[in-house]
């Protein structure tokens, strides 16, 4: 899954990173920004997981709780793949009646063939 904030932000990508994603968009679901996102995005930034400049990392993890995704996977190692953020962000969510999202980078969560 792929949120409709990730494609946004593609519009200012190179031209590679475009074609990247073109090649494997057939592959993935494109979820939408939802209002009940913008809520969940609303209670993080108030409790200042991030700070507002940061309100789209925010919405990132927010549209992909909201969309049930099991696992967020980021390089944003800043805003969100944090070891002090993912437990606030989970604690949002349980608060909220979502469940606990998985936030990895994308090294854990990548594996090589002779590891299997």
């Amino acid at each position: 899954m792929i949120s409709g904030l990730v494609v946004d932000e593609l519009l200012g990508a190179p031209d590679a990173v475009k074609a990247l994603f073109e090649d494997i968009r057939r592959l993935v679901e494109i979820t939408a920004v939802t209002e009940e996102a913008i809520e969940l995005q609303r209670a993080y930034l108030d409790v200042g997981i991030v700070g507002p400049k940061r309100f789209a990392d925010a919405l990132h993890v927010a549209v992909a709780t909201v969309s049930q995704c099991r696992a967020i996977v980021s390089w944003n190692f800043k805003h969100i793949v944090h070891f002090r953020k993912v437990p606030l962000y989970n604690w949002i969510n349980a608060s909220r009646g979502y469940g606990a999202i998985a936030i990895h980078s994308p090294m854990e969560v990548v594996f090589d063939e002779e590891d299997v």
